[in-house]
């Protein structure tokens, strides 16, 4: 589950460096120095609304969890990332283009509220992650629960968890990728 969460959390922080780094190059209505100042409140606002947001109805179903059965079809990470990339690649390029067509107003702001968006993301599958290792098992949602774009873990369609021991697949807790030691 913490895959899912995760998987926008790159896309929107590069978008939003890149953004800023275009927005940087025009002095906007602003000026850059307001528009910097903005933008790191912005940054810093909007990481811990996005972290924050939602953690109640990932609590109230992770308190409902199931163990993982032989016909549950999990997603692999790296399918789940592709599937989420894929269904929300339109949506990144029409926040990346607005975000630097706005940096034209207040340079730098608008992409340091998309890398703000990205940490968010990475902040709330952290704390998802705390919760996978405190309690000794990964959170994972059914494929088929998810919707067309593969988004929406804690979504109206999501019944119910299921969980498998921290070994099983191919994520970490948190849904960082798993290091292999040879």
């Amino acid at each position: 589950m913490a895959v899912v969460v995760r998987a926008g959390a790159a896309p929107m922080w590069w978008a939003g460096v890149l953004a800023a780094s275009a927005g940087l190059l025009v002095p906007g209505l602003t000026g850059r120095r307001i528009g910097v100042l903005a933008g790191i409140a912005l940054f810093l606002i909007t990481a811990a609304a996005v972290g924050r947001t939602g953690l109640g109805r990932h609590r109230t179903s992770a308190g409902s969890v199931t163990r993982a059965g032989r016909h549950d079809v999990l997603q692999d990470r790296a399918v789940t990332l592709r599937v989420w990339r894929r269904g929300h690649r339109w949506w990144l390029a029409l926040a990346f283009l607005v975000a630097v067509g706005a940096s034209f107003a207040v340079p730098a702001a608008p992409g340091m509220l998309l890398a703000g968006i990205g940490v968010g993301l990475w902040l709330k599958a952290a704390t998802i992650g705390r919760r996978e290792s405190d309690d000794g098992v990964l959170l994972w949602v059914r494929a088929d629960q998810l919707n067309a774009r593969g988004g929406r873990p804690a979504g109206p369609a999501v019944t119910e968890y299921r969980t498998t021991g921290p070994a099983a697949g191919d994520a970490s807790p948190g849904g960082a990728r798993r290091r292999v030691t040879v």
